[in-house]
């Protein structure tokens, strides 16, 4: 089974693509691409969202990953405007899954974040170290939009089974 976990954004987008044997296999799944997209910020939004879905059609080819998981849209009440900016993401990315076929998944941050770090409420730079540590890497995963679709992709994998703290290859990761 083949993960492809995105941490959507209308600049920087986080992907990873997590694997494991099987649906129910025991063991923790392993990372085999991991990388951002970096849209141009100069860009209008209408054409950052092109970039995406360009973007995410090209990696649901490459890989053919059996399930895209995308984190929910999560926002405090004074940041309502990036929520709704961020959902124009996770709309062309879930469009670009619908046009292949690929069943969606999606995973609230908090649980993301306590299957990595055992604490829903874990900050970026925790989040980058239990990457880095659950994956073996001798460096912080940057930006944090890298670690948390690292993180995104193994939680998704490990719904069927615990992904937890065990050595994985050592990521060469696109930027």
């Amino acid at each position: 089974m083949k993960v492809l976990g995105i941490d959507p954004g209308t600049r920087i987008v986080g992907y990873a693509v997590a694997e494991r044997a099987a649906i129910r296999s025991v063991g923790p799944a392993r990372i085999v691409d991991a990388g951002i997209i970096r849209l141009d910020a100069k860009s209008t939004l209408e054409h950052r969202l092109v970039e995406l879905h360009r973007e995410i059609a090209a990696l649901l080819e490459e890989h053919a990953p059996d399930l895209l998981v995308v984190e929910q849209v999560f926002s405090k009440p004074d940041h309502a405007r990036a929520a709704i900016i961020l959902a124009h993401a996770r709309g062309v990315i879930l469009l670009a899954a619908a046009q292949r076929g690929v069943a969606v998944g999606e995973l609230a941050p908090a649980e993301v974040k306590k299957s990595l770090t055992g604490n829903g409420r874990a900050t970026k730079l925790q989040m980058q170290r239990a990457v880095m540590s659950v994956c073996g890497l001798n460096t912080l995963p940057t930006p944090s939009d890298l670690a948390d679709a690292i993180a995104i992709a193994l939680c998704g994998a490990g719904r069927n089974g615990a992904v937890r703290r065990a050595p994985l290859r050592t990521l060469k990761v696109k930027a």
